[in-house]
């Protein structure tokens, strides 16, 4: 297709019947440059003609379509276009960076917001917290495996679960403060904390890779200094409840019509008659259970050190009855089949008394009837070494290095005496 030169500027009703085979039509005058071409299919097209003041050469831009863009757009698009010639530079060049920038802005768009907090918190789990492959050998994590799932558990059950889906990028010093609180208000402090001090280290981690904009400020740092300021509490603060006998009562009468689920009120009850932790029992498997010797082998616990726990013969006649609708763990979710969280009994706890469903008696905690059971054996006249073996306490000082008596016997049976001291409370 040849060039029309024109001495005439161009008009629209030109470029309307304009015909495949045409000849090129140019403007002129001011609008010297504005070209329009006429395709096989009849698509007439503006472009911009010139010569690049860099390379010298000809270019050709293509501006739009007609009769989309009408012959006064493309005027004032070639107006634009020559300014920028006039001032030195190629517009196609322009272009072509302009185009550039925006999609490498795309591109960081679409890092940012793919990098989100589950993705920041599962590579700090799988690369750093967690034992992993690497070339054939087994690298160790910075915990050790009990470790290990603790923190997924802290961090998938509470940050994941609120923040996961938001870019990390975008996480503010409020949205952590909120998250924390919400841990806070349901009387979880000591979890509140974990999850704090976890999420923080999950994004100096990524910071560290460089995950970040060099001035990215690590909103769970931001939002631990806030919550020290305000002097909210992160830390276990020292028990002192101690639930008495005609309290114990209630809770013994109330516990069966209560909305704690089946398998919470189990784990009350296991705990009550072992005084263990109610976080052993949750995790409590059966190869761990000896049904004929009335042992329980604890192989985890928060001294890490193992020990047996004599079961009375109430809780022989209960596990006996549970071994026929349970698995591999005496307490399992109904969902997955996996041993409850401990957690699950202190956030029902706090939703019975959000709800005004809790029994009526002063603020009181699962982890209270632990200390419930040491005071009630004291009461009983259990001698203190032995009380303290039953719960599970490692001596201290000398005591610790010279008597190394395990107390099982005396346990065993201070233990029934406690569990035949529920069954009175009952009855009366």
């Amino acid at each position: 297709m040849k060039s029309q030169e024109n001495n005439k500027p161009l008009s629209s009703r030109e470029i309307a019947t304009m015909k495949s085979g045409d000849n090129i039509k140019s403007d002129t005058g001011e609008n010297r440059g504005l070209r329009v071409s006429c395709s096989g299919s009849g698509k007439k097209t503006f472009f911009y003609r010139y010569r690049s003041p860099i390379t010298k050469k000809l270019v050709q831009m293509k501006l739009g379509h007609f009769p989309t863009m009408s012959l006064a757009e493309a005027r004032i698009k070639l107006h634009e276009l020559r300014a920028i010639r006039n001032l030195g530079h190629c517009p196609a060049s322009e272009l072509k960076s302009q185009q550039k920038q925006k999609e490498e802005q795309s591109q960081r768009e679409q890092s940012i917001n793919n990098f989100t907090i589950n993705v920041m918190i599962e590579l700090y789990l799988t690369q750093h917290i967690e034992d992993r492959l690497v070339n054939g050998k087994i690298v160790s994590g910075a915990r050790k495996p009990k470790g290990q799932s603790e923190v997924r558990r802290t961090l998938y059950g509470d940050a994941v679960r609120v923040l996961g889906t938001k870019p990390a990028c975008l996480v503010t010093r409020k949205d952590v403060v909120n998250l924390i609180m919400e841990i806070v208000e349901r009387g979880a402090n000591v979890q509140a904390g974990s999850v704090l001090r976890e999420l923080s280290a999950s994004f100096d981690y990524a910071i560290g890779l460089g995950k970040f904009s060099d001035d990215f400020a690590n909103p769970a740092l931001l939002a631990k200094s806030g919550l020290r300021q305000a002097k909210i509490k992160l830390t276990p603060q020292k028990g002192k409840r101690v639930l008495s006998d005609k309290e114990l009562t209630k809770v013994l009468n109330w516990l069966p019509g209560s909305v704690f689920t089946p398998t919470q009120k189990n784990v009350i009850r296991f705990a009550l008659w072992t005084g263990c932790r109610t976080g052993e029992a949750c995790i409590a498997s059966w190869s761990d259970i000896d049904l004929k010797n009335r042992t329980w082998h604890l192989k985890s616990s928060k001294t890490e050190i193992e020990r047996y726990i004599q079961l009375p013969q109430q809780a022989i006649e209960f596990l006996t009855q549970l071994k026929l609708s349970t698995g591999d763990y005496l307490f399992p979710s109904q969902k997955t089949g996996l041993p409850i969280q401990q957690k699950s009994l202190t956030e029902q706890s706090w939703r019975l008394r959000e709800t005004k469903r809790m029994l009526d008696i002063d603020h009181w905690t699962p982890h209270d009837l632990r200390r419930t059971v040491r005071t009630g054996l004291s009461r009983l006249g259990c001698r203190n070494e032995v009380a303290e073996a039953v719960i599970g306490h490692s001596k201290k000082g000398i005591e610790g290095t010279y008597d190394l008596h395990s107390y099982e016997a005396e346990c065993r049976v201070w233990l029934q005496k406690w569990a035949d001291h529920l069954d009175r409370l009952l009855q009366s």
